[in-house]
């Protein structure tokens, strides 16, 4: 059969069959939205017609209403609105359960970058040992985070998920149904959700896709690759935060890590019990099958307490298991085998813990923390803390705390912060105890500045509750472009520190280094935390390899590529000889887990390609090396636009537009998270206190993405202008990591859509910033298309594309109403008496419209 091109391929089986099932949705008599699916599409081809002839938001609406709708009264228009939003939400869900069900006929499943792949290029050049040995040392973490870029309540889960079976069945009737459905299941949730709330929402994910897929991926390895049925190095696990980040989110509790923990372990075991119990039914054979009843039996016991204390260990479950196979490979003809070894490889992987729990906290409150129980074991006397210590340098603090033996009362503490901060270390113990040490062993440090930072977390944990072996690895978080360029000299500061470097040996002599990448494109632009982070990595690992440490680099990624995301597997394809690679690892979170990860399709295919990335890094590590003389320029291609991105980032008008033109203070209304919107607790809205998530989210509602390519036109206008351009064409052609870079900030000027604020650009007070942006987007695109010759942007994914435009093209109706709805705020709070009902309403529109668009644009924020 031949196979067309994926961009066929892609409008054959995504977007003719989102517009048959479309159309259908459109004709459901949903009670009160009668006519509704009748005028949207007359409302959509307002807004294309309206944009195209330069009109804004307000008055496409006003158009609207008076062509359309002229009897209808003010609040009926406003109920129409609402309709709208509704409506173009379940769109969002049909074209992407339109787009799962497709995901294997578009993608090639077995192609370049598949396991299969990998095996066969291997067997080609007569590398398969070399493969075989780089895949025992090699692993995958994915972490997944409950940061709030789209969580659609469990039951429109469910839904997407129904409706992608469905339509890759073609059922028509069930299809039907579920539309209806879909029409009346409420999409907003009325209260936020708990920090448990979203780890349940993300469990679902763990037992519903990961378990299945990290099993395929691992059986075919075992069997295909090693082929000798033993279990080898896990190569992919999975991390988890919700429940144990507390980064900011006030909410997450000691006893939240604990239940998370618990209800981690309760599923897994679920999932154990589920598989003995079908092999229940298969393994009827003397000698056999009363030990698979006996096996069932503990392990439903253990799946409804969450206790496998005094009735089953992991080590008795595996030797159970061994010994059941190995009866039926020497009594029964080795039948049903592969479900046998299937079972035994997901315990290899998920033990009793099914996921890592992280914690995670701020450097600031660790110090507060710390301060207070220093000068309360002072207090008491007989602390191996002198009276001055505060008053001592850095170096003399850390010499103290690298050999503190105090311990420390956690009770004897009233302030809830303190109290809570050694509660949870003394809960990351109780973990251990119960899920085993890999369900709860690493503990994150954000805003990391100091060597100091990481010894202040070393004591606590052995006063609290590691005094005697300390089996917890501290991971340093490097965020802003200045802590990236402290970074080495903070790490050999803990390399030579004697009892910091002896933990180290009894870890493996292994030091995870976490680096964030949202955070540091908010704070230094695009090409500059990009490229501050390759090279931070590079000078890391020369420091580490230094003293004999294997640096494991954390990547802190969001979906987008302002944050991050784009083409991850590319990214660490392209890494080179000077940068550590034993372990790819990092954060999946919001739209990402669903969109790249949601099925079992697109899970195994994107788990893939990023072992196969990290691999083929490897194997063409020579070739990914920069030349100087394309470091040089790579080098000054980041500064030109990190000072650019300063400048405009100092602009007088930078944060009140933030404030009064987006959408940005409406984030913290959405209901979608558990976390408030930023850091502090001021009133004032500090730069500082932003997270980069609402950040970077409320440039995208603008659709005017600037952190995904800031700067990047300044800086490739420098070398046009120099008449040096053929230097950046050179480093384009001879670097995959910047052609990667580029290929990301093309995906964020492809979702950037001008027209929709060009309204702006007459602004009194915000037209001249508003045309600082549009000018900078307008010298990226242009030499972007220049560098590499395509006629438009991303001409080289026409399926990516594809599915860009498509999703734009649903939300347009969407920002219309959004921005209308802006608009009308400004007007009401500018006007002599201020109408609350009012701007409550459209407060609200705001709020909906913004909900829906998260949902809409897989990996917006």
């Amino acid at each position: 059969m031949s196979v067309g091109p994926k961009i066929t391929r892609f409008k054959q089986n995504v977007l003719s069959k989102y517009n048959i099932y479309n159309s259908i949705f459109m004709t459901l008599p949903f009670d009160a939205i009668t006519k509704t699916g009748v005028l949207l599409p007359l409302f959509h081809e307002t807004c294309k017609k309206g944009f195209a002839n330069g009109d804004d938001p307000t008055t496409i609406v006003d158009t609207f209403f008076k062509k359309y709708q002229g009897r209808r009264s003010k609040s009926s228009q406003i109920n129409l609105l609402f309709k709208f939003i509704q409506y173009i939400e379940r769109q969002v869900v049909l074209f992407d359960a339109a787009e799962d069900a497709a995901f294997p006929i578009v993608n090639n499943m077995e192609g370049i970058g598949s396991i299969r792949n990998l095996k066969e290029s291997a067997v080609s050049e007569n590398r398969l040992e070399e493969l075989r040995n780089y895949l025992e040392e090699f692993k995958v973490r994915i972490v997944l985070t409950a940061h709030p870029t789209q969580f659609y309540p469990g039951s429109v889960l469910g839904i997407i998920t129904d409706l992608t079976k469905a339509i890759k069945d073609t059922n028509l009737d069930e299809i039907n149904n579920l539309l209806g459905q879909l029409g009346k299941t409420p999409f907003f949730k009325h209260e936020k959700p708990t920090p448990y709330d979203e780890a349940v929402s993300l469990v679902w994910y763990l037992e519903n896709v990961f378990y299945e897929s990290f099993g395929e991926i691992y059986d075919y390895i075992q069997q295909n690759i090693y082929d000798d049925n033993q279990n080898h190095n896990e190569i992919i696990n999975i991390g988890f935060w919700p429940g144990g980040d507390r980064d900011g989110n006030p909410f997450v509790k000691p006893d939240t890590t604990l239940k998370v923990a618990k209800k981690l372990k309760q599923t897994i075991l679920g999932k154990y019990y589920k598989d003995v119990k079908s092999l229940r039914r298969r393994l009827t054979f003397r000698g056999v099958e009363h030990r698979v009843i006996a096996l069932e039996s503990k392990l439903y016991e253990c799946s409804i307490t969450g206790n496998t204390e005094g009735i089953i260990e992991l080590d008795e479950l595996i030797n159970e298991l061994t010994d059941i196979k190995n009866i039926v490979i020497n009594e029964h003809q080795s039948l049903y085998m592969p479900e046998i070894r299937t079972l035994l490889n997901k315990i290899h992987l998920f033990k009793f813990n099914f996921a890592s729990l992280d914690i995670r906290q701020d450097s600031r409150i660790h110090h507060g923390v710390f301060t207070t129980v220093i000068d309360a074991l002072i207090k008491q006397g007989n602390s191996s803390f002198p009276n001055n210590y505060h008053e001592l340098s850095e170096d003399e603090q850390i010499k103290i705390l690298s050999k503190a033996t105090d311990y420390v009362d956690i009770n004897s503490f009233e302030d809830e912060m303190v109290f809570n901060t050694l509660k949870t270390i003394q809960a990351i113990k109780e973990i251990q105890k119960s899920n085993g040490e890999l369900g709860a062993n690493r503990y994150i440090i954000s805003n990391n500045q100091t060597a100091l930072n990481v010894m202040q977390l070393f004591a606590m944990l052995k006063m609290v509750a590691f005094k005697d072996e300390l089996t917890v690895d501290i991971g340093p978080l490097f965020e802003t472009i200045t802590d990236l360029e402290n970074a080495p000299d903070v790490m050999e500061q803990l390399y030579t520190n004697p009892a910091y470097r002896a933990h180290l040996e009894k870890r493996g002599n292994r030091q995870t280094i976490m680096l964030g990448f949202s955070d540091g494109t908010k704070d230094g632009g695009y090409l500059m935390a990009n490229w501050g982070i390759y090279k931070a990595k590079e000078l890391l690992t020369e420091m580490s390899r230094k003293y004999g440490i294997t640096a494991i680099f954390f990547d802190g990624r969001g979906g987008p590529p302002a944050r991050g995301g784009g083409k991850t597997h590319q990214f660490y394809s392209s890494l080179g000889p000077k940068i550590e690679d034993k372990e790819v690892q990092l954060t999946i979170q919001g739209q990402t887990i669903s969109s790249n990860f949601g099925t079992l399709d697109s899970s195994q295919y994107n788990l893939e390609q990023l072992i196969s990335s990290g691999i083929s890094n490897r194997i063409a590590k020579e070739k990914n090396q920069m030349s100087e003389s394309d470091r040089a320029v790579m080098n000054d291609l980041a500064e030109t636009s990190y000072q650019a991105y300063k400048d405009f980032k100092s602009h007088a008008m930078f944060i009140p537009y933030l404030e009064r033109m987006s959408t940005l203070k409406y984030y913290a209304k959405t209901n979608i998270g558990s976390r408030p919107s930023k850091r502090g607790t001021s009133d004032k809205l500090i730069f500082s206190d932003l997270r980069a998530i609402p950040f970077v989210g409320s440039w995208s509602q603008l659709k005017q993405n600037v952190p995904g390519f800031f700067g990047v036109g300044t800086a490739l206008k420098k070398y046009e202008d120099n008449g040096e351009f053929d230097k950046v064409e050179q480093l384009y052609n001879n670097s995959k990591f910047f052609k990667t870079l580029l290929e990301n900030s093309m995906m964020s000027l492809t979702k950037s859509f001008f027209d929709l604020t060009k309204y702006m650009s007459k602004d009194k007070e915000f037209g001249e910033f508003w045309n600082i942006i549009y000018n900078e987007y307008i010298t990226t695109k242009t030499l972007l298309l220049k560098l590499t010759g395509y006629k438009e942007l991303m001409e080289n994914e026409p399926s990516g594309k594809a599915s860009i435009e498509v999703r734009e093209s649903i939300v347009l109706p969407l920002l219309t109403i959004q921005q209308y709805a802006l608009k009308k705020i400004q007007e009401l709070e500018k006007a002599d008496v201020r109408d609350e009902e009012q701007i409550k309403i459209y407060e609200k529109i705001v709020t909906r419209s913004l909900f829906g668009n998260i949902n809409a644009s897989r990996n917006s924020a």
